[in-house]
């Protein structure tokens, strides 16, 4: 399986544009529910990992 290309992500790029259009919601929405986020944000230290969930406004 290929790696994860969370940090890269073009379709993430459009929420830190614009997190209020439409692509920015929609990507939002789609990363509370993606395995490949999932396992991409507990890869992470933890201190990246809150860092991430603050800036994304993730509860978890």
């Amino acid at each position: 399986m290929p790696e994860h290309n969370c940090e890269n992500c073009s379709f993430r790029a459009k929420y830190d544009q614009k997190p209020k259009s439409l692509l920015g919601r929609l990507w939002h929405w789609h990363a509370i529910w993606c395995p490949g986020w999932k396992k991409y944000i507990t890869s992470l230290p933890d201190e990246e990992r809150q860092q991430l969930a603050k800036k994304y406004n993730f509860k978890k």
